[in-house]
């Protein structure tokens, strides 16, 4: 049992990693010479030129709700792992850890909006700021991006083991 409560830990750990570094990191479409993600358009040429994505540019909501979505993924998932120490201590033998499944399942989902949103309007972002994205035509999905949908399988793994889980001696 002690073995199954470190790799669930460990597996919960992994995917919350997993969102930090898919939110934060600058890698969600690159290519030569040009890097791009739910924050910032950066060039590569002689020096790195950045420009933050802000209100300037067309479908910035939609940028903003990819935003929104992994940082409140990355929340979730810290949260369901809290919720899990604390009921790890607190509930009665037999009992499920059904809130932390819950909130988890939730981190998914967010997880999973965001990298759909992205997936589904990343052509009409491009396509609408000609003068920040005029040399990302030949790009490529980068690392943070596929670590996004990683991430989404690992919370929904994570998710469906807490909802089995029962707590046992």
């Amino acid at each position: 049992m002690l073995v199954l409560l470190a790799f669930i830990i460990i597996f919960h750990i992994t995917s919350a990693a997993l969102l930090f570094i898919a939110t934060i990191d600058n890698a969600w479409w690159v290519g030569d010479g040009f890097f791009a993600d739910v924050w910032k358009v950066c060039f590569t040429v002689n020096s790195t030129n950045c420009t933050d994505i802000d209100d300037s540019f067309v479908y910035y909501s939609t940028m903003q709700a990819v935003q929104a979505s992994m940082i409140l993924s990355t929340i979730l998932c810290c949260i369901a792992f809290l919720i899990f120490l604390l009921q790890l201590f607190r509930l009665k033998q037999g009992e499920r850890f059904v809130l932390t499944s819950i909130i988890q399942l939730m981190s998914c989902l967010c997880v999973m909006i965001a990298a759909s949103i992205y997936t589904d309007r990343r052509q009409d972002i491009h396509n609408h700021n000609w003068e920040f994205y005029t040399l990302t035509a030949e790009g490529t999905y980068g690392y943070s991006f596929i670590l996004a949908w990683v991430a989404f399988a690992f919370t929904f793994i994570s998710g469906l083991m807490y909802l089995i889980l029962r707590k046992r001696k």
